[in-house]
C-alpha cells in the first residue's frame, strides 16, 4: 500500500452535443489544460480528512464507517463520494487535499475533475488496478448516487480519456469512444472559453427536470432512449399528437437534432472544414436556447457578441443555466472578441467574464507515488 500519492485530472469543454449523453446519444468533449490535483496520505486511524486549497479554513472529517450518501455536502461530497465508490472495503483512513484551477460553476466540469483525480490517487494508494474507463464509471456512480446529480457519463469519460489535440466522439448508447483530431491551432484557430460567471448549479432541479421530460418523451414513443428514434419527423409528429405538453416535443427535438449535429461536426473536423463546424455550433446554441431552454441572457450575449466580432462559431457549453460559452475564433481575432465580450458585459452591468483559450489535453494521470 502506497503512503502518499499525487494525481491530476482535467476539466472538460464539450465542443458540441449537450444533454444528449443521458439520452443515449453522441457527445464530442475534450479534456482541457485546467484541472484538479489531489494529494492522498494514508492515516493510522479510520478517519477520512478532506481539505481544499480553495477553502483553506474548512476541514471536513468523516469516519469511514459513517461514509454514506448525505453524510457531507458541498465540495467535500465529491471527494467523499469518490472514496465511497471504490469497490473494496477500506481498512485505513486517508487525508485528502485537493487543489484546482478549473473555474467553479463555469460548466467546465470541475466536479468530474475532482472525482477522477481523487479516484486515480486512491486506486494507486490502495494498490488496485482499474482501467481508466472503469474509473470513469466509478466517478459517475459517485456523482449520481452519492452527490445526487443525475448526470450522464460524458464529463468523467473526457476527464479520464482525453488526448492532446483531440476531441472524443463518445457514443453513450454503444459505449464506444473514438478520438477525432482537433488540431485547430495548425489551421489558425483557437477555442475561446467565456466563463460568464452567471450562476450554474445542476443540483437545483433544472437539469433533473429536463432529463425527466426526455425520459417521458422516450416512454411516449415506446423506446428506451431518444437515441433509438430512427425517423425524427415521425417521432416529433407522434409526440405532438400524444401529449399536451409542448415542452416534451421541443426537448425531444433538441436531442434528436443535436445528435445529427455531433456526427456532422466530427466528420467536418476530420476533413478540416472549420467554417462548417462553426455553423453547427451556432445551430446547437439556438436549439439549446429555444428548444431546450437552458441558456440565459449572459450566455446569449457572449455568443452574439463573439459572432459579431469575428468568431467562426459560438455556443453555450455544459448543462446551462449559466456557466460558459465557447467560440471558435481565428487566432488574430481572439483578443478582439475577448475585449468586445468583456465590454458588453460591463455595459450590461454584469460581472466581467473570465476568458481563456482552451487547449485540448490528455486525461487524468498520476503525478507522484511513494
Amino acid at each position: 500500500m502506497t503512503t502518499t500519492v499525487k494525481s491530476w485530472a482535467p476539466g472538460r469543454v464539450n465542443l458540441i452535443g449537450e444533454h444528449t449523453d443521458y439520452n443515449g446519444g453522441f457527445v464530442l468533449p475534450m479534456a482541457i489544460h485546467l484541472g484538479v490535483q489531489t494529494t492522498v496520505t494514508i492515516r493510522d486511524d479510520r478517519m477520512l480528512v478532506m481539505k481544499s486549497v480553495q477553502v483553506p479554513d474548512q476541514r471536513v472529517i468523516v469516519d469511514l464507517d459513517d461514509l454514506v450518501p448525505g453524510c457531507v455536502d458541498g465540495w467535500a461530497a465529491y471527494v467523499a463520494g469518490a472514496v465511497w465508490a471504490l469497490p473494496i472495503e477500506l481498512t485505513h483512513g486517508f487525508e485528502i487535499e485537493i487543489d484546482g484551477d478549473v473555474p467553479l460553476g463555469a460548466g467546465l466540469s470541475s466536479s468530474a475533475a475532482v472525482e477522477c483525480s481523487v479516484l486515480v490517487a486512491m486506486v494507486e494508494a490502495v494498490g488496485l488496478e482499474i482501467a481508466p474507463r472503469e474509473i470513469a464509471r466509478l466517478a459517475k456512480k459517485c456523482e449520481n448516487e452519492f452527490v445526487g446529480v443525475p448526470t450522464g457519463s460524458m464529463d468523467q469519460v473526457a476527464s479520464m480519456l482525453g488526448r492532446d489535440e483531440h476531441v472524443l466522439l463518445f457514443d453513450t448508447l454503444e459505449d464506444s469512444i473514438r478520438p477525432v483530431p482537433f488540431e485547430i491551432q495548425h489551421a489558425g484557430y483557437e477555442l475561446l472559453v467565456i466563463d460568464t460567471r452567471a450562476s450554474h448549479a445542476l443540483i437545483d432541479g433544472g437539469y433533473a427536470s429536463r432529463r425527466a421530460t426526455c425520459e417521458l418523451a422516450a416512454q411516449t414513443l415506446g423506446v428506451a432512449t431518444l437515441r433509438e428514434v430512427t425517423d425524427m419527423e415521425l417521432a416529433l409528429s407522434t409526440l405532438s399528437q400524444r401529449t399536451n405538453d409542448p415542452n416534451v416535443v421541443s426537448r425531444a427535438r433538441h436531442v434528436l437534432t443535436e445528435n445529427v449535429r455531433v456526427l456532422a461536426t466530427a466528420k467536418a473536423l476530420t476533413q478540416r472544414r472549420f467554417e462548417e463546424v462553426g455553423m453547427l455550433m451556432v445551430s446547437s446554441h439556438e436549439s439549446l436556447r429555444d428548444d431546450f431552454e437552458v441558456s440565459c441572457p449572459e450566455l446569449d450575449c457572449a455568443v452574439e457578441v463573439a459572432l459579431e466580432t469575428g468568431a467562426t462559431g459560438a455556443r453555450m457549453t455544459g448543462g446551462g443555466f449559466g456557466g460558459s460559452a465557447i467560440a471558435l475564433v481565428p487566432m488574430q481575432l481572439t483578443a478582439t472578441v475577448t475585449a468586445a465580450v468583456c465590454d458588453q458585459f460591463v455595459e450590461n452591468g454584469w460581472l466581467s467574464p473570465r476568458c481563456f483559450v482552451a487547449i485540448p489535453s490528455r486525461g487524468a494521470r498520476l503525478v507522484v507515488s511513494h
